[in-house]
């Protein structure tokens, strides 16, 4: 065999390569434009169809306004408490033994199982009139925040949770027999470690917590106080304001990318900080 018979099959599978490339990303751009690119532009346009300044009023009306920050507070306040209770629970999972381990890991993912609108119905059993702990909050504010931990609640704890698994204990060993209390241990190793994962649990539980619908439609109810942004735009629809609708949904949309871009900057900082 020569040498140019013996170097041609390269450059054909190389070819080959390039060619299956090319499908792979056309395939996956073709089903990103359809499911997720197409619909958000067509949102946007239904949202602009009567013009900026109907757009204006519709997400500066009373109404609105109070949904949206209802939304926003709930949610970011949700976040943060997934955020240190996930971490923990994450914790507790993963580093200490107990009985009942695997009932706890199940319970956790349930929120995934359960179909929302059973969430709000379990929520009323449990706390509504007829509470069995006394405790009636459905139809109020703190209903909002309990519904959407309810739904929100694996999120963090899942994202954090493998990244325990992995994590190199001897480092902290080294730290601890330096002198490090567990505080310094917990701030200058594990934390930095967790962040990436952190960040990514909570992006996940505040851009859930934005568009919840089934968990408090009936627990929270649809009232002035208590009306979240989902349950307005539902509103709007049932009044044959399909505008009104996208319009505050482009504002809970902008709201979520604004989110996954903040989360996006302290994943890279955690990144350089564990490969420096």
């Amino acid at each position: 065999m020569t040498t140019a018979e013996s170097a041609s099959p390269r450059p054909i599978r190389m070819q080959g390569e390039r060619a299956s490339t090319a499908l792979s990303l056309g395939l996956t751009t073709t089903y990103l434009s359809l499911i997720v690119a197409l619909p958000i532009a067509a949102l946007i346009f239904e949202s602009t169809n009567d013009g900026a300044r109907a757009f204006w009023d519709v997400v500066s009306s009373p109404e609105a306004v109070a949904a949206l920050k209802l939304t926003l507070w709930t949610s970011i306040a949700v976040a943060l408490i997934n955020a240190v209770l996930g971490t923990i629970t994450a914790w507790v999972l993963v580093r200490d033994s107990f009985r009942g381990k695997a009932l706890v890991n199940a319970v956790i993912d349930l929120p995934f199982a359960l179909p929302t609108i059973v969430a709000s119905l379990i929520l009323i059993e449990l706390w509504g009139d007829k509470s069995p702990l006394g405790v009636h909050i459905a139809l109020t504010q703190p209903a909002v925040v309990v519904a959407l931990l309810f739904v929100t609640l694996p999120f963090v704890v899942r994202a954090v949770q493998p990244l325990l698994i992995e994590m190199d204990r001897e480092m902290e060993e080294a730290a601890a027999s330096l002198g490090a209390g567990g505080f310094t241990v917990f701030r200058r190793i594990i934390f930095p470690n967790l962040l990436p994962g952190l960040g990514a649990g909570i992006a996940l539980a505040y851009a859930r917590a934005l568009g919840e619908y089934g968990s408090v439609l009936l627990f929270a109810g649809g009232l002035p106080s208590t009306m979240v942004s989902s349950v307005f735009i539902r509103q709007q629809i049932e009044s044959g304001n399909d505008t009104g609708a996208a319009a505050v949904s482009v504002v809970l949309l902008l709201a979520s990318v604004l989110c996954l871009a903040v989360v996006s900057l302290i994943q890279r900082w955690g990144s350089r900080h564990e490969a420096s």
